[in-house]
């Protein structure tokens, strides 16, 4: 199956089908839609745009993302929260990659009353900085796959090691957080998405890391990786983080999905269904 290779939204795409011309410029468009909306790392972006200005941001994925932002802000008592771009700007996870630290900022924890949201356009009372990044790359894999509905056999999409997968089953390994030629386990994903997050990606000092508790701005200690299978890579990807919080389990039962997560001390827990095949130490 031949494969096509790219980077895009700050990370490595492998896309695998039987694409043709009009496949990946429909795909490259899509994403760069995607990105123009929701990006806080570009200055002509809508996001960027609401956080000088406040006002309105059109969007088809507005309302399916913040509705789901609703559920993993209730579920883990306000640890995710979409205004958690300032808390990120604050330790040097900002827009010019600074990646020089200052002082945590815990974000707006009335967030749903700065914005206000419908399908298809968010709207913010104030200046206030979105970061999607709990979600956003799931609901992207998911649009791209959509974008590809019409590509005969198997098709594979996968955005940095989120993932979803049409048609024969694909075998995938749960890396080790703390050792990337290893993995904890394998499984084999089949017309479904696998989304993982972890502590050791997206770092930048000691201790630093994009996984914050929104309530506090600090990054999270206690979890440092997690896997979610879900129909949907949004959904998937948005589990990945709420699983890094107490509550992150339960919503995962409440959508059906299944999920993997260690510790920092090396113990892993797995929900009753979980599809994986883990290579544990027995007693």
């Amino acid at each position: 199956m031949a494969i096509w290779r790219f980077d895009a939204i700050g990370t490595s795409w492998e896309i695998e089908g039987e694409l043709d011309d009009g496949h990946r410029e429909a795909v490259s468009t899509e994403i760069e839609r995607f990105d123009r909306e929701w990006s806080r790392f570009r200055a002509d972006s809508g996001v960027t745009r609401l956080a000088a200005d406040a006002g309105r941001l059109s969007s088809t994925d507005a309302g399916a993302m913040l509705d789901a932002y609703r559920e993993l802000s209730s579920a883990t008592g306000g640890a995710v929260n979409p205004l958690v771009g300032d808390s990120l700007s604050a330790l040097g996870y900002d827009a010019a990659y600074s990646l020089a630290p200052g002082e945590p900022v815990a974000a707006p924890a009335a967030w749903t009353g700065i914005l206000d949201w419908s399908a298809t356009q968010v709207t913010a009372s104030v200046p206030a900085l979105l970061d999607v990044g709990a979600l956003g790359k799931g609901r992207l894999v998911d649009l791209v796959m959509a974008v590809l509905g019409d590509v005969p056999g198997d098709v594979v999409v996968d955005a940095g090691g989120d993932l979803r997968a049409r048609g024969a089953a694909v075998r995938v390994g749960l890396e080790h957080p703390y050792d990337p030629s290893k993995a904890i386990g394998v499984v084999a994903l089949q017309n479904g998405a696998l989304c993982a997050s972890a502590v050791n990606r997206r770092a930048w000092g000691e201790g630093l890391h994009h996984v914050l508790d929104a309530r506090t701005g600090v990054p999270v200690r206690t979890w440092a990786a997690t896997w979610a299978f879900a129909p949907e890579a949004m959904a998937a990807d948005a589990l990945a983080t709420a699983l890094f919080f107490d509550g992150g389990p339960q919503l995962a039962a409440s959508w059906g999905a299944e999920w993997v997560r260690m510790s920092t001390d090396g113990r892993v827990e797995r929900s009753p269904g979980c599809p994986a095949d883990l290579f544990l130490a027995r007693p």
